[in-house]
């Protein structure tokens, strides 16, 4: 890809009247857009959540993942590219909230429904949040996160909603640490 060259340093634009630089609108733009690494992403996956599901095998004892769970984490990974827009992957311990918004079954009432979104209704039903969460870190590995053991701090909750599934993830301020243990 070509690439383009941008001024070291100072202000770069045209002279005025004054014979003093303005400031180049362009490279203030440029640094705007991309934004501070300790800045929190929030990622949008629009419809409705699909948790990981277990590896399957062939008879011919071939391991591969089912394919919703395959398509759902391309859909999570251009989500991913869409909300860090063009930033570098976050190279720092992060903090992961992540909001599970599941459909209301369509065969309940509109009480029911409604007790189901203002939250008097909890969804206990499989599956697991912890699912959930594996797709999405699998969706936003090396796109949002260098690597999702940098994920330090989970926060998950799912709910019954009409919205899309939202997760944010926030830099922390610690420095990482490379040191592995001896077992």
């Amino acid at each position: 890809m070509h690439e383009k060259t941008r001024p070291v340093g100072g202000d770069h634009g045209p002279k005025g009247s004054s014979g003093k630089q303005e400031r180049d609108p362009f490279s203030e733009i440029a640094t705007w857009k991309q934004g501070d690494r300790r800045d929190p992403v929030t990622v949008i996956i629009a419809g409705p959540p699909v948790a990981k599901a277990r590896p399957r095998a062939t008879r011919r004892g071939f391991v591969y993942t089912p394919a919703h769970t395959r398509k759902y984490e391309a859909h999570g990974r251009l989500a991913a590219q869409i909300a860090m827009d063009g930033r570098p992957p976050i190279d720092v311990p992060v903090r992961i909230e992540l909001l599970v918004e599941l459909p209301v079954p369509a065969l309940w009432s509109r009480r029911k429904t409604a007790d189901a979104i203002t939250g008097h209704i909890r969804l206990t039903s499989r599956p697991d949040v912890d699912n959930f969460l594996k797709a999405f870190l699998d969706a936003i590995s090396t796109i949002v996160v260098a690597d999702d053991a940098q994920v330090v701090e989970v926060y998950a909750k799912k709910k019954f909603s009409v919205a899309p599934k939202i997760a944010t993830i926030f830099p922390l301020d610690a420095t990482p640490s490379n040191r592995r243990t001896s077992r």
